[in-house]
């Protein structure tokens, strides 16, 4: 299949899933939240593209909730290029993606993570996954979500749930903390043995990543909480921002390639505390 193809398959998925989880997402919250949408551009000649950011704040159950699509192309400075596969003879690339963060009103509904992506340099790869981070502990909630994420990997192939289950807690893991940013999940990079495969596998990480938010947003938005259920949450989300500003791909990704700062920020709630 030709590459301009793969691009533009890749970057219509991800621009579809946007509207999908934007309009679920505003079925739960009721007809009163509606999404804040806003485009941007990313500079002109050799550094182009831009995206779309949107955000949803205040809600019955959605404290802030973003979902950003990019599209951007050019060059990676010289120093930033290193760190990316494919660019030993050329610091051109091409990317695309869709992420999504959300915190919630309810201290019993975890914060929730997804995105998926294609780049390409001189190849192509996938990459991306969802990870959920719980204020208040839950066993059972802890099981079910990874019981689907089972399922849903093992569709495609049977190695990959342990596999990137495995990555996922290693990589959204505070050092300085020696601590796991939550309950953990799927995360894989730089799949690229069979476009083909590969995409329905990123397809189906979206659809399962619909499924699990919705499924856990009814099950626990009418369970009460009290003022120290809220302060907990709140620095529960002082974690989430220090790994974000320190470790997170995407974040140091989409600043070294000058893209939007308040889409690439999204990712902060609106409060947090550090005791």
């Amino acid at each position: 299949m030709d590459q301009i193809i793969k691009k533009k398959l890749a970057r219509n998925w991800f621009k579809t899933m946007q509207e999908v989880l934007c309009q679920e997402i505003e079925v739960l919250e009721g007809r009163s939240s509606k999404f804040k949408i806003k485009n941007w551009e990313r500079g002109t000649g050799s550094n182009e593209g831009g995206g779309q950011y949107r955000i949803l704040e205040n809600g019955k159950l959605f404290e802030k909730v973003g979902i950003n699509f990019s599209e951007v192309y050019g060059k990676f400075s010289k120093k930033f290029k290193n760190n990316i596969p494919g660019t030993n003879k050329s610091s051109k690339f091409w990317a695309s993606g869709i992420s999504v963060v959300m915190h919630m009103k309810n201290p019993h509904i975890p914060a929730m993570h997804f995105n998926t992506r294609y780049i390409f340099t001189s190849h192509g790869w996938f990459g991306g996954g969802m990870d959920v981070t719980p204020s208040i502990k839950d066993k059972k909630l802890e099981n079910w979500f990874h019981s689907e994420l089972k399922k849903s990997c093992n569709k495609h192939n049977k190695n990959y749930y342990k596999k990137y289950k495995r990555w996922c807690d290693e990589y959204f893991y505070l050092p300085h903390r020696k601590e796991p940013r939550g309950i953990g999940g799927i995360f894989f990079d730089y799949k690229k043995n069979n476009w083909e495969k590969d995409f329905a596998f990123v397809r189906e990480v979206g659809i399962t990543f619909k499924n699990i938010f919705r499924e856990i947003i009814l099950k626990k938005n009418k369970k009460k909480w009290t003022k120290k259920d809220k302060e907990i949450q709140y620095e529960k989300r002082g974690r989430y921002i220090e790994f974000n500003l320190l470790y997170d791909r995407g974040t140091k990704f989409g600043l070294q390639t000058g893209g939007n700062v308040e889409a690439i920020l999204m990712s902060l709630p609106p409060i947090a505390k550090w005791k």
